[in-house]
């Protein structure tokens, strides 16, 4: 990004003209999360919009004391809109009703670590949103387990001042305290097939899978962040490569292991359609900062996650291997981006 914060560059020769300005791309991409937040708030209830606030407040604090410190102008910075993403993006991988502390500690990581101490926008080699859920994740395991069911597995339906009082309490009301969190269905599956179960039972007995293939409220929230996504497509805020290469190497490799062996993994509907995939492929790994910049670069970046993901949700520690993939994949950037340049017009060699 270009030193005014206004203008991302491309990566290599030639160089064309495009009116891509930081807070036109940050405003699309929020514009873009709308309906995901929208379904997530109507399946799994008010909590994530209580946290989206939390966050906010988190952020645009951190921001303004991050931009002080360093000495920078804060108008510009502030509004450009590159927190607001980062605190949308941890948000969504954030359990709806965990304690409150949890978010505010998570965005705080994210900026300060993951964003100002490189040098701010532009200068940041990891992912803010990934590093903060990778840190939440490894230092808090308890916390960042316990999802909300949707209302139709749960059979309860929380209202905002329900998700409040447990996000600032740890309490619900009403004696609902352990009837309206689980684990999620990548959780299920995984526990389920390490315990000696089948991919057919797993799926077929759980209260959390629906139809079978991915988990009620999961699928549609997935839908409406490929919704989103396509939006992004078509204003080219994104590119094509990120999502196509990512999505298309993780179905590609849970087919060839759902054909070789059905029973002990799980078929690629199953992992298109649950935990982060379809916020990963649209909303995260297409960060332009942190992501590979060249056409095949990006590529090879996305099916390097996509390689990740799987590995991960297969036969590492963790259900979902979203953040780790992504942190590693932003490692290679600079050399995937070095060997993948444009050739230079005019330049035969």
């Amino acid at each position: 990004m270009s030193n005014n914060g206004n203008l991302w560059p491309p990566a290599g020769a030639p160089f064309t003209h495009a009116d891509a300005s930081v807070g036109k791309v940050m405003m699309q991409v929020q514009i873009a999360s709308i309906l995901p937040l929208l379904v997530h708030i109507y399946y799994f209830g008010w909590g994530i919009a209580v946290q989206w606030m939390l966050a906010m407040m988190t952020g645009l604090v951190v921001e303004y004391a991050m931009l002080h410190l360093r000495g920078r102008p804060v108008k510009p910075f502030l509004l450009d809109g590159s927190a607001v993403i980062t605190v949308t993006g941890l948000t969504f991988c954030i359990p709806p009703e965990s304690p409150w502390w949890l978010i505010v500690v998570g965005v705080s990581f994210a900026l300060i670590f993951g964003k100002h101490l490189y040098g701010g926008l532009g200068y940041n080699p990891f992912n803010p949103a990934m590093l903060g859920y990778a840190f939440l994740l490894v230092s808090f395991p308890a916390e960042m387990t316990q999802w909300t069911l949707p209302s139709a597995v749960s059979g309860h339906t929380l209202s905002i001042m329900d998700s409040m009082i447990k996000i600032f309490t740890g309490h619900l009301p009403q004696g609902l305290i352990d009837q309206v969190t689980g684990a999620t269905p990548l959780d299920h599956v995984k526990t389920g097939l390490h315990n000696g179960g089948t991919v057919h039972d797993v799926l077929s007995h759980s209260q959390t899978i629906w139809n079978g293939i991915a988990g009620h409220g999961w699928i549609q929230v997935n839908i409406a962040f490929m919704l989103g996504g396509l939006y992004l497509l078509w204003t080219r805020t994104i590119r094509w490569q990120y999502p196509v290469g990512f999505l298309g190497t993780l179905a590609l490799l849970a087919w060839i292991f759902h054909t070789i062996d059905p029973a002990h993994y799980a078929p690629p509907l199953f992992h298109l359609l649950s935990g982060g995939t379809m916020l990963a492929a649209f909303f995260i790994i297409t960060d332009p900062v942190t992501a590979a910049a060249t056409p095949k670069g990006r590529l090879i970046y996305a099916m390097g996650i996509g390689v990740l993901v799987y590995v991960i949700r297969t036969w590492g520690g963790y259900p979902d291997g979203i953040a780790f993939a992504v942190l590693l994949m932003n490692i290679f950037v600079p050399l995937i981006d070095q060997y993948t340049q444009p050739r230079v017009k005019g330049y035969s060699k």
